[in-house]
């Protein structure tokens, strides 16, 4: 019959302090399936280290071992760990229990490893063998120390292994805790379960059927024990199956049940430390709080440019009447430039100046008093032509634009701003009612869309009135202000810019060595140019807001580090009951992420709830978009997967034995 385990010359070597020491030298061992052995042996005798060999938990410097006719001297880590969820139970002197876990679910947890269906009923069905019926729900620290060692040896029965080992299993027990553990051992050996177990006492290792006893790392003895304990009473030892392995199990992908126990598991430890969390995901907080505010006000800033900068037109080109190096201002600096006039004769010679014209229209601008009743403001006065409107993107919101007839009759019709409506007439409907403009009567024919402020200029405070009317009956000009070009599309706005140069030139009769007395603006040029600005304004704030999230990164960094050292022992008993590496690093990956990503959607609230602020109370415009809190949500979840990473992989390579050692 195949012995369940067969050892041929194993030995084990360690390097202590620049030289070997040398704990097991030429171990040959065979175990039958359906034994139950005791190794006993002094402190430092090299049994414990046997025992981790046969249990997987550790490798042999050399020699062989077959499990069930396999050889496992070389397996990897998890194909140690794939072969132990399998086939092998543990029972721990300490019984390293989860601390934070029920019964129930510290029973459970090799079938988590397992991918076996119908985890919760079996956890039930073994915890009612060993009594443990009205203690499901109970943590361990609820359990007394044979309660504990109840739940320990329910775990290790819980896949059915083949082989159970036992480290000291009475070792922090009472007798009367400790008799009833032995029995509850010798009736596991008595189902045909094979049991080894490791103790340093002899009424303890009376129990077993054989007894191996170990000195200075090699077998001094391996006797059968004819006046063995606890077996009266007890059921007679049926006969187990021979069997062989033909392959280590493969190891097992990743469960969605696997997945949710990893989450749970993850939320559970961010709450039992709730203080040292917090502070961990403070970071990240302040971080996607200032991406969700910062990208929420340079989106507002970039909407407010680009509405204003609607006002100007499309395919617009505004001819000025000075010239460029006079930069439009006047005074002291009229000296470095000339100044020009512009007629209505130019307006009618540029409307033939090149085919790729669609519209102009003069203007020209002043500065006036409005009286309606006892109330009066300062504003601006804009005298334009019809098609002002449609070139200026300044279309009544109610009320209606001027007409050409009554452009040409001088008629005195306005428009007015959101502005100038608002401080003459408040909340009240000013259409059909006639207000003084610099003492002449006007009567109000509509109100402009509302535009917002330029900088230091309110676009809304504004007054537009006929060409006409304003050059002869209000301002008294017989020159334009502006000329106003619009081309048939962008990709006519050089040679329109260029032609309308040409003319120019020539209806002023400059010579070629002279510049222009005039100014040509390609507003799509400052659109273009100011959006930019806007772009970059909102880039420089993500980039602030992106280093808020790298130093929240590098906390939870150190933090997981941290729940890594506290936690080496429960990751030893992981890895011990089946856990593989990749488990072992998703498991503390998904921490990292949940820590990150909580502190990420409390940011996206809390920046909302800033950028809405800010936009009721102080004025300011703010945008929240569904890609920005997209943006800031990944980037709180890839924070946590990019710094978790470290943590996670350095779990995941601990040694099942070292950390189970670990204090």
């Amino acid at each position: 019959m195949t012995p369940l385990i067969e050892l041929r010359g194993v030995t084990k070597t360690y390097l202590v302090g620049g030289g070997t020491l040398d704990v097991l030298k030429g171990i040959d061992l065979r175990i039958d399936a359906g034994e139950f052995v005791a190794i006993m042996g002094p402190s430092g005798s090299g049994k414990s280290t046997l025992t981790q060999i046969l249990g997987l938990l550790d490798r042999p410097t050399s020699g062989e071992y077959k499990f069930l006719g396999l050889d496992v001297s070389a397996l990897s880590d998890d194909e140690g760990a794939a072969l132990r969820s399998k086939a092998i139970g543990f029972v721990f002197q300490m019984f390293n229990l989860l601390a934070r876990t029920s019964a129930l679910d510290n029973v459970g947890l090799p079938m988590l490893y397992t991918g076996e269906p119908g985890r919760a009923k079996r956890s039930a069905e073994v915890l009612a063998e060993v009594g443990l019926t009205d203690r499901m729900d109970h943590a361990p620290n609820q359990l007394s120390g044979g309660q504990q060692q109840r739940v320990a040896i329910a775990r290790a029965l819980v896949n059915k292994p083949r082989l159970i080992f036992a480290d000291e299993p009475t070792g922090n027990l009472a007798s009367d805790q400790a008799e009833e553990i032995l029995g509850r051992l010798v009736d596991m050996n008595a189902s045909g379960i094979t049991v080894v177990m490791v103790t340093h006492e002899a009424d303890i290792a009376a129990y077993a059927k054989r007894i191996i006893k170990i000195k200075d790392g090699r077998i001094v003895s391996d006797e059968a024990n004819p006046h063995r304990r606890g077996g009266a009473g007890h059921a007679p030892v049926r006969a187990a199956a021979a069997a062989t392995l033909e392959s280590v199990p493969l190891p097992r992908e990743l469960t969605r049940e696997e997945l949710i126990e990893h989450v749970r598991s993850a939320l559970g430890a961010i709450r039992a430390n709730k203080l040292r969390s917090a502070l961990s995901m403070l970071g990240i907080l302040i971080g996607v709080t200032a991406v969700i505010a910062m990208l929420a006000i340079g989106k507002g800033a970039q909407k407010s440019v680009e509405t204003q900068l609607s006002s100007l037109g499309s395919n617009l080109i505004m001819l000025m009447p000075f010239s460029p190096r006079m930069g439009g201002g006047g005074g002291a600096r009229a000296a470095m430039g000339s100044f020009s006039r512009l007629a209505m004769d130019d307006v009618a010679a540029l409307r033939r100046a090149h085919p790729g014209i669609s519209r102009v229209a003069g203007e020209v601008q002043g500065s006036v008093q409005a009286v309606y009743g006892d109330k009066n403001t300062n504003t601006n006065l804009t005298g334009a032509e019809p098609d002002y409107a449609d070139m200026r993107n300044a279309q009544a919101y109610y009320g209606r634009f001027f007409t050409a007839q009554e452009n040409d009759e001088m008629a005195r019709v306005a428009l007015l701003g959101p502005t100038v409506a608002t401080a003459l007439f408040g909340e009240t409907d000013p259409v059909g009612r006639t207000i003084n403009v610099d003492h002449i009567k006007f009567k109000v024919i509509g109100v402009l869309t509302r535009k917002g402020s330029s900088g230091f200029q309110d676009q809304d405070d504004k007054i537009i009135i006929p060409l006409k009317t304003a050059m002869k009956k209000v301002l008294g000009r017989t020159f334009l202000g502006s000329i106003a070009i619009e081309t048939m599309g962008p990709e006519q706005t050089d040679a329109v810019i260029e032609a309308a140069r040409v003319l120019m030139r020539k209806r002023h009769r400059l010579p070629d060595f002279k510049e222009d007395d005039f100014t040509l603006r390609n507003m799509a040029e400052i659109q273009a140019a100011l959006t930019g600005t806007s772009k970059v304004f909102s880039l420089l704030l993500g980039i602030v807001a992106a280093i808020s999230l790298v130093v929240g990164g590098i906390g939870i960094m150190n933090i997981m580090l941290v729940s890594v050292s506290e936690r080496t022992r429960e990751i030893g008993l992981r890895k011990a009951i089946g856990a593989t590496r990749r488990a072992v690093l998703i498991q503390f990956l998904i921490e990292a992420v949940a820590m990150s990503t909580c502190g990420g959607l409390i940011g996206i609230a809390l920046g909302m709830a800033i950028a809405f602020g800010m936009s009721y109370f102080a004025g300011w415009a703010a945008i929240v978009t569904p890609q920005s809190v997209l943006l800031a949500f990944v980037f709180s979840a890839g924070t946590g997967i990019v710094f978790g990473f470290w943590p996670a992989r350095k779990a995941s390579l601990l040694s099942p034995i070292e950390a189970l050692r670990y204090e």
